[in-house]
């Protein structure tokens, strides 16, 4: 693993930090254009009241205001978990260049785990896919959150 991976998908970490703070589901984004985040995004479905606000959809839209083009060609998204169903589509809809995700989901991951939406051979763009990138620090967050969920209804 390259250690500048390792320094996108940290910050995507924070993201995901902040959401777990804001007693959202602990996934985190950012996007890379030119060596340089140019969009952040974490989950806000509780706080927007929102199916779709998730850390990726708000990091596409951050990332196409922040470059004035609905296509984010050449960009590259880290994100700390698989993308699902909804937010691989919003992938390659935006045609991003690169998806790094940490861990695996393997109830609704779109990526390969359960399905792989972004590099479907019908779909008009592919996208390079590299999983498992910080993968514990990403899963645990995940876990923590959900662990501290089941305490509070018990």
């Amino acid at each position: 693993m390259l250690k500048i991976q390792r320094y996108y998908m940290q910050e995507a970490l924070k993201e995901a930090r902040q959401a777990f703070a804001e007693d959202e589901v602990p996934v985190g984004a950012v996007i890379v254009h030119n060596h340089q985040i140019i969009a952040r995004g974490h989950n806000q479905i509780e706080r927007l009241k929102d199916p779709t606000a998730h850390a990726e959809i708000i990091a596409i839209t951050s990332a196409a205001n922040y470059l004035g083009t609905k296509w984010l060609n050449g960009v590259s998204l880290y994100v700390t978990i698989e993308p699902c169903s909804m937010c691989a589509g919003a992938l390659v809809l935006a045609r991003i260049k690169n998806l790094y995700f940490g861990a695996k989901d393997p109830k609704t991951g779109a990526c390969g785990s359960v399905i792989n939406i972004v590099n479907h051979k019908k779909l008009n763009h592919r996208i390079k896919v590299t999983g498992g990138i910080l993968e514990a620090e990403c899963g645990n967050i995940l876990k923590e959150f959900f662990k501290q969920k089941r305490k509070k209804i018990s």
